[in-house]
């Protein structure tokens, strides 16, 4: 059959005229067009078997190795190795040695390069599978930086093998020229190295997980961590911008990761209100009357006063004793309404401190400090807790007689400018003519 063919071939080469070389040139061609009509054709039929069949075959099971071979692109790598190796074992069907020679020099180097990118593109599989099969595990122990460390020394043995493939050498002699070079290469990879250590020690003590809130003022990074990779930690900050931080800077410089929030019992509320220091008193009878008729403080009240007098009963101080005495004060009542008010929110969080304290005097006034701990992790709902309480606080301070020191603005120097200026004016009526 196949002689006839040929025979069939030359009659047709002997009536178009051509010669014996060009007659083995156009049958050295034919062959290769055969060759790469057949490749072309398997190579559609393995995208047809690997991108649809497999995927709706297993995919309808669940099967989550089929999914994540399809989503990250494995089956289509995969369906272009198949021609490739049949390409590899049809070559030699072509004629000329040299011809087959240099194909099939060409078809190990990209069966290499689809190897060593396929390779790669497994351990993408992996890392998916593990971040969708593990959750907060995949969080708290990221594996991307280790994949993408294995990723370069898999590129740079696809390298050296597409190179050996295409010069005919052996693997090892390139390998030992390579260690030569190690001491370059060490400085080439030095980041990478750098990345890959940090990235270790990162994982192993647990400082940085995906989603973590840290705050790095050197790098403009005060945000949630949305990635880590081999070279860099990315924050996406809260002005929606994106910080990059080179991974090792988290072990050579400081940074402060927000995690033990979440954490712990609560978001913290640590809060002065800074009291005009003149505005402070003791109460008479009349103002602990008044003050006496708020339903949180009505109760509190009787119970202070009946200690107080129970104190200066025991210790025989007369009444309008002023400097031996104990009274009650403004500021004192104030603190225990803030905190009857604090408990009446129910928003602190269990076993955890709370406390209404001063803090040492300043230019600035008393600071009055709120020292509590709010149950409500939810960043936005404690800022709008903070909000609510302070407010509260800043309209009712008033009805203690207390004020709050604030430093002199625009309009207090102008009015006092003006009622100097109308003092020095004379009362007198204006002069009549005579």
């Amino acid at each position: 059959m196949e002689d006839r063919f040929k025979s069939a071939l030359r009659a047709l080469y002997e009536r178009i005229g051509l010669s014996g070389q060009q007659s083995y040139i156009v049958d050295q061609i034919i062959t290769l067009l055969i060759i790469a009509v057949v490749i072309l054709i398997i190579w559609k039929v393995s995208s047809i078997v690997f991108e649809k069949i497999l995927p709706r075959r297993f995919g309808e099971k669940g099967n989550i190795w089929i999914g994540a071979l399809s989503q990250t692109g494995f089956l289509r790598y995969a369906a272009g190795l198949v021609p490739a190796f049949i390409a590899y074992f049809i070559i030699p069907l072509a004629g000329n040695e040299h011809l087959r020679d240099i194909a099939g020099r060409m078809v190990m180097a990209f069966i290499s390069i689809i190897s060593a990118h396929l390779a790669t593109v497994f351990l993408d599989v992996i890392r998916l599978i593990y971040q969708n099969s593990t959750g907060e595990r995949a969080k708290k122990m990221p594996i991307k930086g280790y994949f993408q460390f294995i990723k370069i020394f898999l590129y740079i043995i696809g390298g050296i093998l597409v190179i050996t493939s295409m010069m005919k050498v052996s693997p090892l002699g390139i390998l030992s020229g390579v260690g030569a070079l190690s001491a370059v290469l060490m400085l080439i990879f030095k980041d990478l190295i750098l990345g890959f250590v940090a990235g270790t020690q990162l994982a192993s003590n647990d400082m940085v997980r995906i989603d973590d809130e840290i705050e790095m003022p050197k790098f403009n990074a005060n945000g949630k961590v949305i990635d880590i990779t081999l070279q860099s930690v990315v924050v996406r900050n809260w002005d929606m911008t994106i910080s990059t931080i080179p991974i090792y800077s988290l072990l050579t410089d400081s940074f402060r990761n927000w995690r033990g929030v979440d954490d712990g019992p609560g978001w913290r509320i640590k809060r002065a209100i800074y009291i005009d220091m003149d505005s402070v008193y003791f109460l008479p009878q009349d103002e602990i009357a008044n003050l006496a008729q708020i339903p949180l403080l009505s109760e509190q009240i009787r119970l202070k006063l009946d200690e107080i007098n129970a104190h200066n009963k025991e210790k025989s101080i007369p009444p309008g004793s002023f400097t031996l005495e104990r009274r009650l004060t403004n500021l004192g009542v104030f603190r225990l309404y803030i905190e009857l008010y604090i408990k009446s929110l129910s928003i602190l969080a269990p076993n955890t401190p709370f406390v209404v304290r001063h803090n040492a005097p300043s230019e600035k006034g008393l600071p009055l400090e709120l020292y509590l701990y709010c149950s409500d992790k939810s960043w936005l709902d404690h800022e709008r807790v903070q909000a609510d309480i302070f407010d509260h606080l800043f309209a009712i301070i008033k009805e203690f007689g207390l004020r709050v020191y604030q430093s002199p603005s625009g309009a207090d120097i102008r009015l006092l400018g003006d009622k100097i200026s109308g003092a020095g004016q004379s009362t007198l009526p204006p002069s009549t003519p005579t």
